[in-house]
């Protein structure tokens, strides 16, 4: 399988944990958590989402006890999806660190609720993004 396609089952748990992470960040009020996820954002983003500490746990944990994966997809709204994912935890660590708290929380719930939305229902906002923008630029 060429790198430029992935299992679609993979985004939505890497969607499942950052849900889970973001939701401790809201919980914890945790900068450090939160740059964690930063960091896991930046790696999909930058070496692609394959190569994403969240893609390489699926890989080894949970795809080896699923069925074949029935469809596949184009890795790069996902990676984009990963970028927008970074800008909201950056600006969530700028107010967590720098303030105001308000922002880092605000950053964070949006990211969240993204988050929340693939993982639950499959619908990746970042995704929606990335094919709106192609169709805009042309």
């Amino acid at each position: 399988m060429p790198i430029d396609r992935i299992d679609v089952r993979g985004p939505r748990f890497g969607a499942a944990l950052t849900t889970v992470v973001l939701a401790a960040v809201l919980i914890t009020g945790s900068g450090p958590l939160l740059a964690f996820q930063a960091l896991v954002c930046a790696i999909g983003a930058v070496a692609g989402v394959p190569r994403s500490p969240y893609a390489w746990l699926f890989k080894v944990a949970v795809r080896p006890r699923l069925s074949p994966p029935a469809e596949f997809e184009d890795a790069a709204p996902p990676r984009f999806a990963q970028s927008v994912g970074l800008f909201f935890a950056v600006v969530g660590l700028a107010g967590y660190f720098v303030g105001p708290q308000w922002l880092g929380l605000v950053a964070t719930g949006c990211a969240l609720a993204a988050a929340f939305l693939n993982a639950v229902f499959g619908y990746c906002l970042g995704c929606e993004m990335y094919l709106l923008l192609r169709r805009t630029a042309g």
